[in-house]
């Protein structure tokens, strides 16, 4: 039995349109947008690794000390600024310096160890420290001389139940302090990671 065959017909080759310019404008754009997006996405994951330091500390005030170049703010906590003044059966007294007082107590001249991962708007590491195994910002907030600021509100409640340290009395916060002050900028609470939305700011912010 034959077959009849016949040529399929060609295709005709219809080229694509060219894009409009708005079109390739947005474009870029959005390739410029993911790049940038990207920049900044390296440059949080590098932040991501832990930084430890250890050594003898100064002690600058009562949430924040030095070993050696590193600058470190200890997380989790806000302490009332070394010049800050509360009250106290009807007169103030220098609770700032009371919390350093208390800081340099644990610390006793022991070395000290700190890890942290981020930094704040000043370009301080916020770590948590330990001096001969006791953990300092979970013992400052215990003591009452310093706030719960992100962290260690169990042991903040327990410090207001037994008035302790500036529980003891009337006080500013110390992020309110700063604000009247002239302290600078409230900072965020520590251990907040960045937001999407942040990182949109920051990126858009250069542009």
């Amino acid at each position: 039995m034959s077959r009849s065959w016949s040529p399929r017909p060609r295709r005709r080759y219809i080229p694509p349109r060219p894009r409009s310019l708005w079109r390739r404008l947005v474009d870029y754009g959005l390739t410029i947008i993911l790049f940038g997006l990207l920049i900044l996405l390296a440059a949080r994951l590098d932040r991501v690794e832990t930084r430890r330091t250890e050594g003898a500390a100064i002690v600058n005030d009562g949430d924040s000390i030095t070993l050696g170049t590193e600058r470190i703010r200890m997380r989790g906590i806000d302490a009332p600024e070394y010049a800050q003044t509360c009250r106290k059966d009807g007169a103030d007294y220098p609770c700032g310096k009371l919390a350093r007082q208390s800081l340099v107590r644990l610390i006793a001249g022991k070395p000290v160890s700190c890890a942290g991962w981020q930094r704040d708007r000043f370009g301080r590491l916020l770590g948590d420290c330990k001096a001969n195994g006791e953990e300092l910002n979970r013992a400052q907030v215990e003591a009452g001389w310093a706030v719960a600021y992100g962290d260690f509100e169990a042991e903040e409640a327990a410090a207001r139940a037994g008035k302790l340290g500036i529980w003891a009395g009337t006080f500013d916060e110390p992020r309110d302090w700063r604000e009247t002050h002239d302290h600078g900028p409230v900072e965020r609470k520590h251990g907040t990671l960045a937001s999407i939305g942040d990182a949109l700011r920051e990126l858009f912010r250069f542009w």
